[in-house]
């Protein structure tokens, strides 16, 4: 029984690790009640007996509001209050004492940013922390401990989000079917040239044509040229005079 118990609490410590991100050492928040039901009933050292619950080293911490609420229940709870001034502090930055289900949600928040395991004893607070993300929930029975398995809203939450990761946004839809239409048309022998390609295209061409006239002119060489036949004047002939003397 225990060791079907105790694999039930790792895969539990597994889903919140895959899922939401928990790291050794695991932080464990943990409320009045659940640190007077340690005492009562022997689970001490604290820490050991997390540690074997979450399979991993463990941090305690708890909040000022929360001493202070332990303390005003008088000398019944004195022992839990030395105790709860051993764990790790909390900040909540309440100036004035709020009770401890108000100072457990001021920490936590709607996401649960620090990855506390919480521990109380209280159902009502239980039920309410059911409905926010990434929260585990630890409760004692007599002289065991339990980690709760992940609500339905826990559950629903981890699916929506995945299905969000894997969705393709506009962006990357529009990209992916440029490409797809892009190979269907080059297997077909016809280029796919996008909007943009054409204007890159029409600039290179441009480029191209003015470089080629800047070539031309100047690298454009004189050449000679024939005389203009009618602007030159005529050879004189040598006229041969032969004087004939008949007499």
């Amino acid at each position: 029984m225990r060791v079907k118990r105790q694999k039930r609490h790792r895969k539990v410590v597994r889903f919140y690790s895959a899922c939401f991100g928990f790291r050794e050492p695991y932080k464990v928040l943990c409320d009045g009640t659940f640190i007077h039901h340690l005492l009562v009933h022997g689970l001490t050292p604290a820490d050991d007996s997390l540690s074997h619950l979450l399979g991993a080293r463990v941090l305690l911490f708890t909040t000022r509001c929360i001493v202070s609420e332990l303390k005003s229940l008088g000398e019944s709870h004195i022992e839990a209050v030395e105790a709860a001034n051993q764990l790790l502090m909390a900040r909540c930055d309440h100036e004035k004492r709020v009770s401890a289900e108000t100072c457990l949600h001021s920490i936590i928040g709607e996401s649960n940013s620090e990855h506390f395991f919480l521990a109380t004893e209280d159902s009502e607070i239980r039920k309410k922390f059911q409905e926010v993300p990434g929260v585990p929930l630890v409760y004692g029975i007599r002289n065991s401990l339990f980690l709760e398995q992940p609500s339905l809203t826990q559950q629903n939450f981890v699916k929506s989000s995945e299905e969000k990761r894997l969705h393709m946004n506009d962006l990357e839809y529009k990209c992916l079917y440029k490409r797809e239409l892009k190979d269907k048309l080059s297997i077909g022998g016809v280029d796919y040239v996008t909007t943009e390609d054409k204007h890159v295209k029409r600039s290179q061409n441009i480029g191209n044509r003015a470089s080629a006239v800047l070539d031309k002119v100047r690298f454009k060489r004189k050449r000679a040229k024939a005389p203009n036949p009618l602007s030159c004047k005529r050879k004189k002939q040598k006229e041969n005079t032969t004087v004939i003397n008949n007499q």
